[in-house]
């Protein structure tokens, strides 16, 4: 277990298969889990947010499973993991409801100046920004348009927002959400993305896609919402859009460093929400994640059927597969 606690309802399940749960003690720290993966028989991992590297995973010989605690694999070597022909689950779905509430609120957030607002009035001055964006009749951009973005979606078309998406897994397929349009491309759809919310997994086609020149194609005073993973973002060019204006306000649960740098420019900027990386840490998120997860690994260490629609690398799998 790739951090110091599970979720109850995880920690429930391993301990009903008799499972021995062992857990790091530096949530940070991806050298102890290489360290005890060369020194533990661990059969199988479930991985949170710290790196799971190829030299951990091939130190380990009785590694049979690996499931991810969420959606986003970018911290586990996969290719390490299938060249041993370790299937790398994960649990979508799991978090939807509680990263796309977050989304919603860093939004009106970030439309309102709510945090800036906020610590004004900490600071004992009494603040009144009358410059905030109102929301309706204004259009969503959703880059990505799995679980999480379909949920915004559907709380946005119910506050009069039009709403626009963009997703290669679509193409030539219809909305998933009536009222949604479809965009054929991100060039299509940045010109008309009022407020551009960000739904993509990090892969090296995703890394840096939203930079100064996609930036530049956004309205006049946008908002960007990035509940995905920082380095999706050129962030430099971001500071920089928002420094001059061109930008309204973010609000960002994810940035390419974490824990962002003491005096980052991000948290200087007065137009920009910040949240640490917590979209999908709501208890009952990480109830479902924690349970999704256990579940995941018993199965396949048990020879039950797993449906490979959870596994990133499903040439691993055989007929333990659904």
């Amino acid at each position: 277990m790739t951090a110091p606690r599970l979720a109850a309802a995880g920690v429930d399940v391993l301990r009903q298969a008799g499972a021995r749960v062992v857990y790091t003690t530096r949530p940070d720290d991806a050298g102890e889990i290489e360290a005890l993966m060369a020194s533990e028989p661990i059969d199988a991992v479930i991985s949170r947010t710290v790196q799971l590297s190829g030299k951990a995973i091939d130190a380990c010989p009785t590694l049979k499973v690996i499931s991810k605690h969420g959606v986003g694999v970018s911290n586990i070597d996969v290719a390490a993991a299938t060249a041993r022909g370790i299937p790398v689950f994960m649990t979508p779905g799991a978090n939807a409801a509680s990263v796309a509430e977050l989304a919603l609120g860093l939004m009106l957030a970030a439309a309102r100046h709510v945090g800036y607002m906020h610590g004004e009035l900490q600071a004992g001055r009494w603040t009144r920004k009358q410059d905030g964006i109102e929301l309706r009749g204004r259009t969503l951009g959703l880059v990505g348009f799995g679980q999480v973005a379909q949920r915004l979606s559907r709380i946005a078309l119910a506050m009069d927002m039009q709403v626009l998406a963009f997703d290669p897994a679509l193409q030539n397929k219809p909305s998933p959400v009536p009222g949604v349009s479809l965009q054929p491309s991100l060039d299509a759809l940045l010109p008309q993305a009022d407020v551009l919310s960000l739904h993509v997994p990090l892969t090296e086609r995703t890394r840096g896609m939203v930079g100064a020149r996609e930036l530049a194609l956004l309205p006049p005073g946008a908002i960007l919402v990035n509940t995905a993973r920082g380095e999706v973002v050129d962030e430099p060019a971001l500071v920089a859009a928002l420094e001059r204006g061109a930008l309204h306000a973010a609000g960002l649960d994810t940035m390419a460093v974490e824990p962002l740098p003491a005096g980052h420019a991000l948290a200087r900027l007065p137009n920009v929400v910040l949240t640490p990386h917590v979209g999908g840490s709501t208890p009952a998120a990480l109830a479902a994640m924690a349970s999704g997860a256990a579940h995941n690994v018993l199965q396949w260490l048990d020879g039950k059927p797993v449906s490979a629609q959870l596994c990133v690398n499903p040439e691993t799998l055989t007929e333990k597969a659904l």
